[in-house]
């Protein structure tokens, strides 16, 4: 009976934050697309500012969530970015939490609308999101021989020409690195050794298109490269494990996360293809470094930890929890009434729909 409830109390850590977050999403998209009508006939400016707002408030929610509710330690190191800024996000990619670490950063310097993806394909036929993601900016590639520089590199400009604020988040390595995945270790370090690059350990080769591309297209418009080194520090702490799912996280198996930043000017980044490949892998050696230090140092006053100062970094509850109060309200209040529960049910029903049919079109 006492195990039984354990258990529960445990599932129901991640539970509430899942009901929330998920059961918003009709609220958050009517609000969107309410907006997207109204702001037909309004100048493009217009249109993005508040859906900037829009979907800073529901990410502020998901902060709140997976920050204050959770109680995770932010350990920040290295060039602690404090204006908004027109910027790429380069971080190594090893867990579903990955693109919350980039709002926990934006956050900070109120930048938290500014945020927009390079995601993989598939995520485009996420429910209601999938279709979301890509008018709020994000784009969607595909890998190796797949990929498509023209289109990517069209709707960047674009953006570019409207003057949108951009924290444009990609994650090179394209795969999430898990130590226990032998063979894509096996095969990312082949990789490397075939085109002549040093060998990485604890990050995956990182590919170039996508950077090159983005970088290409916007360094006019851009103020720098932030290059983004994350560890998820576990209770157990010693040898690199997995890193935690997004229900582990929410669950508290993360204590602690260490972000280390290093602020690159545009001005310090080779602009020819070439050049800017053996850029970013050289930036991957420092992170590689950075990583082998935490994990394996041998003088333990340097071991988990990256080097350096560092700062505990506390969002205030008062920066998510209205957030949660506003969109939880209006959830709330649609589900109050008959009318309401229709139009919810219909937006997740239709909504998914229209979102994968327009989707399939564009594609």
């Amino acid at each position: 009976m006492l195990l039984s409830l354990v258990l529960h109390s445990y599932s129901m850590r991640y539970l509430l934050p899942g009901v929330v977050l998920l059961g918003s999403a009709p609220t958050y998209v009517l609000a969107w697309g309410l907006w997207r009508l109204l702001s037909a006939l309004l100048p493009a400016r217009f249109y993005q500012a508040v859906d900037d707002r829009i979907y800073c408030v529901y990410q502020s929610m998901v902060l709140f969530f997976f920050e204050n509710y959770t109680g995770v330690q932010i350990l920040l190191y290295g060039d602690l970015p404090k204006n908004k800024e027109n910027i790429i996000y380069l971080a190594n990619h090893q867990s579903t939490v990955d693109w919350i670490v980039a709002d926990i950063l934006a956050i900070r310097q109120n930048a938290l609308g500014h945020v927009r993806y390079v995601l993989k394909d598939g995520l485009k036929w996420l429910p209601l999101y999938g279709c979301y993601f890509s008018r709020h900016g994000g784009i969607y590639v595909k890998r190796s021989a797949k990929f498509d520089e023209k289109e990517m590199r069209r709707k960047l400009q674009r953006y570019v020409h409207a003057g949108t604020p951009m924290y444009l988040v990609i994650f090179p390595e394209g795969t999430r690195y898990n130590p226990g995945q032998t063979n894509l270790l096996l095969a990312s370090q082949a990789f490397a050794a075939q085109h002549g690059l040093p060998v990485l350990k604890y990050v995956l080769t990182p590919r170039i298109k996508a950077t090159y591309v983005a970088f290409d297209s916007m360094k006019s418009y851009l103020d720098a490269i932030y290059d983004v080194t994350v560890v998820y520090e576990s209770k157990d702490r010693g040898q690199r494990k997995e890193s935690p799912s997004m229900t582990e996280f929410l669950c508290r198996e993360c204590p602690t996360i260490h972000i280390h930043i290093a602020r690159v000017d545009k001005n310090d980044i080779p602009e020819e293809q070439a050049s800017m490949k053996r850029w970013l892998h050289e930036r991957f050696e420092i992170k590689d470094r950075l990583l082998m230090e935490f994990y394996d140092s041998p003088d333990p006053e340097r071991r988990n930890k990256f080097p350096g100062k560092c700062v505990h970094s506390k969002l205030s509850v008062m920066k998510t929890l209205p957030s949660v109060l506003i969109l939880g309200g209006l959830t709330a209040g649609l589900l109050m009434t008959e009318a309401g529960r229709k139009l919810y049910v219909n937006t997740w029903i239709y909504g998914s729909l229209l979102g994968c049919l327009w989707v399939t079109i564009r594609s």
